[in-house]
């Protein structure tokens, strides 16, 4: 399918041309986001589908030759998407196997109670739930089970990497939740275990929260759950960004820890669907009354979710099977790139967070690149280039719209085969793109490098393109 067909259609007076204003950038003259138009709202409604086409189309060609460095984003493999487009898209199964609202389900409900086998497997949990159809609905299912409005609440604070959902305009507060933060490390963006584990005897939460959606190092699960139990909290992990670092055994064990559950998504280190997962240690009785695995499953459905997208618990099952197989060493690469890229980046005199203790032992680095307008600034310009990152608070910032901080992340180049050697060549497009004057030369290494990774590693189909344009049926 040719770009032109964003034109088919429109007429000259009722073509709109868009470029968004906050994205607006250079790109060696030409205009960044570039201009597009819509359709016009007297063309035929198949345009409208043509259009759709066309831009999905832009957007593979453009990531074909981009430099992804979002740690919160990977390629699922193309068995597991072949899940996205099978009649379970079509279905629900409110409930749970053998026990359901909707009829239909005597071939999918096998599939599910495999899937959370898989998964009790792939993290030796004694207990799964793969009905959350993200993180962040893992984690508000887990608020529900464990807690009510009122209870205290205890997790990092934003500027020490927190996700958005511990905070009062996140989840927990829409639970109704009084947030307290733990002391924090500016320089590893780590809970201070020590001021953390005297702050639990002090404050008394009803709920330890453990997690962060820029995770260097790992935390000293142990020692606070140990103090948690003292004044019997229930604690809770957070592995959205780590779920594949922990199914490969190269960051931490949180359950064999002594957390109660882990909630994630289940797209980031571990390269599944865009999906969540709810993990939970040996059932007991929580503080509030309720046994630990019933409650999980009650606030799943029918408290927080209807239907679970049964196309994507599927796809969910296939990536489990590929990380038994795959993903250990899919792990120990996407950690070695993480640091040779930190390395890189610290050796061009870039201001790579925790250098003292060896930048990060996770797949993500994080970056303060005030100096180069902040982070803002940086992460757009750099997207003009190719080169695909997001802006982050570091600790002090006081704006998450504008901080001084970029966070960068391994899953996906690792995902298409890149290893330290090629981490060097990021580095210096990083560099570049930083310093804001080479945006043509780094756009074209950019091409270059993406020329011979564009397939997808560390899964079955070794070799299946990563970025193919999709195949659409025309429409008449």
């Amino acid at each position: 399918m040719h770009l032109t067909l964003v034109r088919i259609g429109l007429k000259n007076e009722d073509q709109h041309t868009h470029t968004p204003a906050n994205k607006a950038g250079s790109m060696g003259g030409e205009r960044f986001p570039e201009p597009y138009q819509q359709p016009s709202s007297k063309a035929p409604s198949s345009e409208s589908v043509k259009w759709i086409q066309s831009q999905v189309t832009r957007h593979h060609q453009r990531f074909a030759r981009s430099i992804p460095l979002i740690a919160s984003e990977n390629l699922v493999s193309p068995l597991a998407a072949e899940m996205f487009s099978s009649d379970l898209h079509n279905r629900y199964a409110e409930g749970l196997p053998g026990s359901r609202y909707y009829e239909g389900n005597a071939d999918y409900d096998p599939i599910e109670e495999h899937v959370e086998s898989l998964a009790k497997r792939v993290f030796d949990a004694p207990f799964a739930d793969v009905r959350p159809i993200s993180g962040t609905t893992a984690n508000i299912s887990a608020l529900f089970a464990i807690s009510a409005p009122g209870n205290r609440f205890m997790a990092p604070e934003l500027a020490a990497g927190a996700h958005i959902s511990t905070q009062r305009f996140g989840a927990a507060g829409l639970r109704g939740l009084d947030t307290i933060t733990y002391p924090s490390i500016p320089e590893t963006m780590s809970i201070d275990t020590e001021l953390a584990v005297e702050m639990i005897a002090r404050e008394n939460p009803d709920v330890c929260y453990i997690g962060q959606s820029v995770y260097l190092f790992p935390s000293d699960v142990k020692e606070l759950v140990e103090a948690a139990r003292e004044i019997d909290a229930t604690i809770m992990y957070d592995a959205a960004h780590v779920l594949g670092l922990i199914a490969g055994n190269r960051f931490q064990d949180p359950l064999q820890d002594g957390v109660d559950l882990v909630c994630a998504s289940t797209h980031k280190t571990l390269p599944g669907p865009q999906h969540g997962i709810i993990l939970a240690n040996q059932d007991r009785q929580l503080a509030n009354g309720k046994m630990l695995h019933r409650a999980i499953r009650s606030a799943v459905f029918p408290g927080v979710h209807s239907n679970h997208h049964l196309h994507k618990v599927a796809a969910l099952g296939v990536s489990l099977a590929e990380a038994l197989e795959f993903q250990a060493d899919y792990a120990e690469h996407t950690i070695a790139n993480a640091k040779a890229l930190a390395e890189g980046l610290w050796e061009r005199g870039m201001k790579v967070f925790a250098p003292d203790h060896g930048f990060t032992e996770s797949h993500t680095i994080l970056v303060d690149v005030s100096e180069f307008g902040g982070g803002a600034d940086v992460s757009l310009r750099a997207e003009s280039c190719g080169l695909v990152m997001n802006k982050n608070m570091l600790p002090g910032d006081t704006s998450a719209v504008s901080p001084s901080g970029i966070r960068l992340g391994t899953p996906e180049l690792t995902r298409l085969g890149m290893g330290v050697d090629e981490m060097d060549e990021v580095a210096l497009m990083i560099h570049l793109a930083a310093q804001g004057d080479r945006e043509s030369e780094v756009r074209q290494r950019a091409a270059e490098l993406k020329k011979r990774f564009n397939s997808l590693h560390y899964c079955w189909n070794v070799g299946r393109g990563a970025y193919a344009d999709p195949e659409f049926s025309p429409v008449n």
